[in-house]
């Protein structure tokens, strides 16, 4: 696998908490603050730092938009292929240990998340108490000038922090990055079983690779509550109620621009809770929809495009266009 096409999430451990705690990053030399340290801010405002109950300019990229990577350092998205992800406790973890102040701590174990750490470092209480990481993709090569609402997420992996190589599938009919690649960035909110209120957001380059379409993407709404709940007293999905297609990520908990408002023990997450399916996001463009009615507990079902990817890679939406009503 190639350097420029892997991608690193790490979790550092925070010793000095009665039980270990961790926080999750993006790692590659395409991210912005790849080379942040604990002393470069007057607070700690490592990658790995959770982000929460803070200004825009402080969660926005992290506050990382004036530590950009190198010129040239792209994070690869292979149209309808994988890219992979490391998940690992600290950039010594990973394959960029080498510009680790802590040096090589990866064991024999190639999937090990946290050496010598249990689950509980890395926020969950086990397998069923995963939430899900996306990576969003605004086509803009000037990160300085991109704003929450031109994010849209193309990937999820709902199983994301539990193994260090972890892959995230980009969809087939990604349109090419412009001149200068595009704007990334990935996402996470875990379980409030494993921790507080706490978002993980990290920027980097991106460019697409192998496109064969250039059908541009849908403008990215609002993503809204609408899968069963049984935590929270909802027993039954609302199908109707979900926002189909292109959607922004979850902006919750901090001082300014959320979009999300759930209360600290609903947090937003990245699965089925909010019509974020598992692997690429293949209804995310223009042509995806022939019929894309306002979500509301009382609406008709979309229906997708039957020519588009996304009615190949949808088959629990496609069902859902033979169910749905064809006239208003």
């Amino acid at each position: 696998m190639s350097f420029s096409r892997i991608f690193t999430i790490s979790t550092a451990l925070v010793g000095f908490l009665p039980l270990a705690a961790g926080h999750s990053s993006l790692w590659h030399p395409s991210m912005y603050g790849f080379n942040v340290t604990q002393q470069t801010f007057d607070y700690d405002n490592r990658p790995v730092s959770p982000l929460m109950n803070m200004t825009f300019s402080q969660w926005w990229f992290h506050g990382h938009l004036d530590f950009p990577p190198n010129d040239g350092d792209f994070f690869e998205l292979p149209a309808g292929k994988p890219a992979t992800a490391e998940i690992a406790c600290n950039k010594g973890a990973t394959s960029f240990f080498a510009s680790s102040e802590g040096g090589d701590i990866r064991t024999t174990n190639p999937n090990d998340v946290c050496p010598n750490s249990g689950s509980d470092a890395f926020h969950t209480k086990g397998f069923d108490d995963l939430t899900g990481c996306a990576l969003a993709i605004a086509y803009n090569n000037d990160a300085t000038t991109v704003q929450p609402e031109d994010f849209t997420v193309f990937s999820v992996n709902q199983t994301c922090v539990w193994t260090r190589f972890t892959d995230f599938q980009v969809p087939a009919r990604m349109p090419p990055c412009p001149a200068g690649g595009c704007t990334c960035a990935f996402f996470w909110i875990h379980s409030p079983d494993s921790g507080g209120e706490q978002n993980y957001m990290n920027g980097f380059k991106c460019n697409v690779t192998g496109a064969t379409s250039t059908v541009s993407l849908a403008v990215p709404k609002v993503p809204r509550r609408c899968g069963a709940d049984s935590a929270n007293g909802k027993w039954h999905s609302a199908p109707g109620n979900c926002t189909y297609g292109a959607k922004q990520p979850l902006y919750w908990f901090q001082q300014e621009r959320n979009n999300m408002f759930e209360g600290t023990y609903a947090p937003p997450f990245y699965t089925d809770l909010y019509e974020f399916r598992d692997g690429p996001q293949d209804d995310i463009f223009e042509d995806s929809y022939v019929y894309l009615p306002d979500p509301s507990p009382t609406a008709p079902l979309p229906i997708l495009n039957i020519t588009s990817e996304a009615a190949v890679s949808f088959p629990w939406n496609t069902t859902r266009i033979e169910a749905a009503p064809l006239e208003e």
